[in-house]
């Protein structure tokens, strides 16, 4: 990313103290239009410590942090509670802080596909609808960074990929900037663009095929790190599985695991960068 584009939002040896302990500590991350940077760590790690610091929810106690001027945030929290007598329909949830016609609205929540909700009360959604209501609030402003705390907590596993799937769309479509939290090693491996790997202080970074290669991300994540390596970002129309095999847009599987000679190619196993 070149140095003359100005960072939607900036870290430099950011720390926070709270309780008498450092909960992050010398932290520097920079999220430029149009990339996805993924903020990945074990629990307690300072995931979202660090997050809401870069947004200004949090402010440093040591070092800077740095907002472009004007900037517009789409944000998608890693809990969202409601009082359970609350009325509350998905339509009203649209336009909690701010008023929106009722045709972009509907656009927008049949974009992630709960337009079918838009009069049901909230309380009533299932985890999945809400976590696609919730991302339509973040999408209807069009913002310039879209930050998301475990998007796809209560998802299964096919409609994590559908959200994810979603969101690099979006990303696509208005060029933002998206900074995301996530445990999903192997979804984050193959839609990120850059990974900081987080235990109190910045572990490793940079994209996906180098940190996963770094010994202090597969230390701390053991056996999830080979997983994660198991599917990786590819700008082909196929992705590489981590024995070899490759598997294809719609789904399908073709065994490439022997060559021409008969001999096993672990080329797929080793977690080099493939986006040629």
């Amino acid at each position: 990313m070149s140095q003359q584009i100005e960072p939607l939002i900036s870290l430099k040896s950011a720390g926070v103290y709270r309780a008498k302990r450092w909960l992050i500590r010398d932290i520097n991350l920079e999220v430029y239009p149009g990339e996805i940077v993924t903020l990945i760590g074990p629990n307690g790690s300072g995931k979202s410590t660090t997050l809401k610091t870069a947004i200004g929810l949090e402010k440093p106690d040591e070092g800077q942090a740095r907002r472009k001027k004007d900037l517009t945030i789409g944000y998608v929290p890693q809990k969202f509670h409601i009082d359970g007598t609350m009325p509350l329909t998905v339509r009203r949830l649209m336009s909690l802080t701010k008023s929106y016609p009722n045709d972009l609205i509907e656009e927008t929540l049949k974009s992630v596909g709960v337009l079918e909700y838009i009069d049901a009360s909230v309380q009533t959604l299932s985890g999945g609808e809400l976590q696609r209501a919730l991302i339509a609030r973040a999408f209807i402003a069009k913002p310039d960074l879209l930050v998301l705390d475990e998007p796809v907590q209560g998802v299964d596993y096919a409609g994590e990929a559908a959200l994810y799937d979603m969101i690099e769309a979006f990303r696509a479509e208005t060029g933002c900037g998206i900074l995301l939290i996530s445990h999903d090693l192997h979804v984050v491996m193959a839609k990120t663009d850059r990974v900081l790997c987080l235990n109190g202080h910045v572990c490793c970074t940079g994209t996906p095929e180098r940190v996963v290669n770094d010994p202090q991300y597969l230390e701390l994540f053991g056996a999830r790190a080979t997983e994660s390596v198991a599917l990786y970002r590819h700008d082909h129309d196929h992705t590489h599985l981590v024995d070899g095999r490759v598997m294809h847009k719609d789904g399908s599987i073709t065994d490439h695991c022997h060559n021409h000679d008969g001999h096993h190619d672990h080329s797929a196993e080793k977690g080099g960068d493939h986006a040629g």
